[in-house]
């Protein structure tokens, strides 16, 4: 029998999961709104076609577009992370810091649920 000091149970492990999926399917959510703001999907007006003489705005829009791609950089990213930590639950691996070896503390986990470092083991970073 596993050690259930070096792994959390699997009834842990189902709850993390649900948090988990809840997490992906609101960062892909939120994806998807930051994708169709850079992306002019909900603009079907000719704004960006007209000629126009206001390079004030138009550098602001064309700022605002940077932005909101970095942010949907970032939001993939997230979901990426999220997506290996199921992979980790799924085999039986999630919750153990990947450089101490030690369970990392669920609440932890219940609010960076993509951890892969305890704060013990961050705080050896810095």
């Amino acid at each position: 029998m596993v050690d259930e000091a070096t792994r959390y149970s699997d009834a842990d492990l189902a709850e993390f999961k649900e948090i988990i999926l809840n997490k992906i399917q609101k960062a892909q959510a939120d994806l998807d709104l930051i994708k169709s703001a850079y992306m002019n999907d909900l603009n079907n007006g000719t704004d960006d076609t007209s000629p126009t003489f206001k390079a004030f705005e138009e550098g602001s829009e064309t700022m605002s577009k940077e932005a909101n791609s970095q942010l949907a950089i970032r939001q993939e990213k997230f979901i990426r992370d999220l997506k290996n930590a199921l992979f980790r639950v799924e085999n039986k691996t999630y919750g153990v810091c990947k450089v101490t070896g030690k369970l990392i503390g669920k609440e932890r986990l219940k609010i960076v649920p993509h951890a892969t470092m305890s704060i013990e083991a961050k705080n050896l970073q810095r």
